[in-house]
């Protein structure tokens, strides 16, 4: 498949480099120091509809196709990782999944208010002992009249300590393993919910993840996101789009990384002659180079099937599995291309290679990810593949 960008598409992405080297990339270096959220962009994005990407225009979104989407996202991760991941966040797991999910007066009500930047939205799944295993989830959902009590906590909630509003996935049924679980909408300001104190992280400095507490934090039914026992099926599906999103995210800062390469190769000396003159150098540039564009056709690729509205789980995995690898590969090879001056906090190629950690981590380990690759091909069988 050929990815020629249509004439709205080019716009786009003319559109989204301006927003990122005008507005992202100045205060990156900032954003990482201080370990706060650019706050700022994140307004500036909201004015430009980049808060509701992919939502339709009557919700007050931009209507973008889940290509042109990923454009985005791989434009804010060249100038800032932890600026990408908060936009992603708030797209692919809370935007889109109410969209997907929502009664028609949830989507009103909320749609526009994430939309607008009047709210961003974070996705609090994971707890201290339950990570992407689903069916260790100890978080109640103790049904009480016309409502739901929340009981536990909930851990790296990413965009929590900004978040106006989150889905809270907890089991409504605790004997059903996992499929049992229930999401709901809950906002900031509901009584019983505690941000608490946020971890303290190698990278991704500027994306907050924080600790949830749920002590008897009422719930009204309306606020129940798809059926009751849905939860598995909607975190699911909502971490399918998030992995592709984070693929974008991956091929954008490698993409950064490599550039920051080239042009320090181009321009640094050793023993009178350029380091870009040397063989170990230019290896590491094209080794770099060729995994970039493998991981751009799965990215493209996956989020044209999202488009067409395909199954998109072993596609996620297969990207989500690359992104990762390509991301720390690139990032330390440039850090070696750098020498001593890439160990250096005096040069981005250092935050670069400290935030691309993460995504082997973020949106689920990139273990579980050959797991459900392996699942995928060997289920034709009657292979059963547990993690």
């Amino acid at each position: 498949m050929d990815f020629h960008w249509s004439e709205e598409q080019e716009m786009f992405l003319s559109l989204f480099r301006d927003f990122a080297q005008k507005e992202v990339a100045p205060r990156a270096e900032e954003t990482d120091h201080q370990e706060k959220p650019p706050m700022e962009v994140l307004r500036k994005a909201a004015m430009q509809g980049f808060l509701g990407a992919t939502l339709p225009e009557e919700q007050m979104g931009a209507g973008l196709d889940h290509v042109s989407y990923g454009l985005l996202i791989e434009e804010l991760a060249k100038a800032c990782l932890s600026t990408a991941l908060i936009v992603a966040i708030h797209n692919s797991l809370v935007a889109e999944t109410i969209l997907a999910f929502g009664s028609p007066e949830q989507q009103e009500t909320y749609l526009p208010m994430l939309a607008a930047g009047e709210a961003i939205g974070a996705f609090a799944l994971n707890e201290a002992d339950a990570g992407a295993d689903f069916s260790r989830l100890t978080t109640q959902a103790v049904r009480q009249d016309d409502g739901y009590l929340l009981r536990g906590s909930k851990w790296w909630v990413a965009n929590g300590e900004i978040a106006g509003l989150f889905i809270v996935f907890a089991a409504s049924d605790p004997t059903a393993n996992g499929r049992g679980l229930s999401a709901f909408l809950v906002e900031a300001d509901t009584p019983g919910l505690k941000v608490a104190h946020r971890e303290p992280t190698l990278g991704l400095r500027g994306l907050p993840l924080n600790v949830l507490y749920l002590d008897d934090c009422r719930v009204p039914a309306a606020n129940r996101l798809g059926a009751e026992g849905e939860g598995y099926a909607i975190a699911a599906a909502a971490l399918d789009r998030f992995r592709i999103a984070l693929g974008s995210a991956a091929l954008g800062i490698s993409e950064a990384a490599l550039a920051a390469g080239v042009r320090f190769a181009s321009e640094r000396k050793q023993f009178d002659a350029l380091i870009a003159q040397k063989q170990a150098i230019q290896n590491f540039i094209a080794e770099a180079k060729a995994r970039i564009e493998g991981l751009r056709y799965l990215v493209y690729h996956a989020g044209w099937l999202l488009d067409q509205g395909a199954d998109v789980e072993e596609a996620a995995a297969l990207v989500k599995l690359w992104a990762g690898e390509v991301a720390r590969f690139v990032t330390d090879k440039m850090v070696q291309v750098h020498g001593g001056y890439g160990y250096m906090e005096e040069y981005p190629i250092a935050r670069m290679y400290r935030d691309a950690r993460a995504l082997g981590l973020v949106g689920g380990p990139t273990e579980l990810q050959r797991v459900t690759i392996a699942r995928s091909l060997f289920a034709p069988l009657g292979v059963e593949i547990l993690p």
